[in-house]
């Protein structure tokens, strides 16, 4: 499942950005003195006013694999450095700028290590990268930090189970964002039409 597969569902019905939350760094490298613990937020915060705000301010909906709570959930989780200093990163860096749904694909977490080694080992041993290569305990953190997130902000992050097959995580994706949608479009026209009168 991917982006491309929510975007061909979506793309005739609504103006559509998608974002994997990462751009490539600029000649500007002002933001990158700021915090230099942690230069995702620069990314990100440059990721916002060049590609996620001016989208937003077009009218359209923004679909992003990564966010403010992977940062939470990889840095103050797993590197234990804790959720404090990330929301306060975000809080300066992004402006607060927070997604209106979070969707958390939540699967079995042995079975989600044991695949993850699986696919390392067949690669040749190349690895996915550092948060792969990483110890049981580092990914026990970051999924208990995830499922904490989620029951902090219950009303934003939607959790499903990892566990179901491709196209029904695909077909409950679906479903959450067009109910999301549908809300969101009852909610603000029907605030548009009280201004107007």
């Amino acid at each position: 499942m991917s982006q491309n597969m929510l975007k061909n569902d979506f793309q005739g019905h609504f103006k559509l950005q998608i974002s994997d939350g990462r751009c490539t760094p600029t000649a500007d490298r002002r933001l990158v003195g700021l915090f230099l613990c942690d230069v995702n937020f620069t990314f990100r915060a440059q990721c916002i006013a060049e590609v996620i705000r001016p989208a937003l301010e077009a009218g359209r909906i923004v679909l992003c694999d990564r966010y403010t709570d992977s940062t939470e959930a990889y840095q103050g989780g797993g590197r234990q450095l804790g959720s404090q200093i990330v929301l306060q990163m975000h809080e300066q860096l992004c402006g607060g700028l927070n997604p209106d749904l979070t969707i958390l694909i939540v699967p079995d977490f042995h079975r989600s290590i044991s695949r993850t080694r699986r696919r390392n080992s067949a690669d040749s041993g190349k690895g996915e990268g550092r948060f792969e290569n990483e110890a049981d305990f580092f990914h026990w953190r970051v999924y208990e930090k995830y499922v904490d997130i989620a029951m902090r902000d219950s009303a934003r992050v939607v959790s499903i189970p990892g566990d179901l097959s491709i196209e029904g995580i695909h077909e409950l994706i679906v479903q959450i964002v067009d109910n999301r949608l549908t809300y969101h479009r009852s909610h603000f026209e029907g605030s548009d039409r009280r201004a107007s009168n």
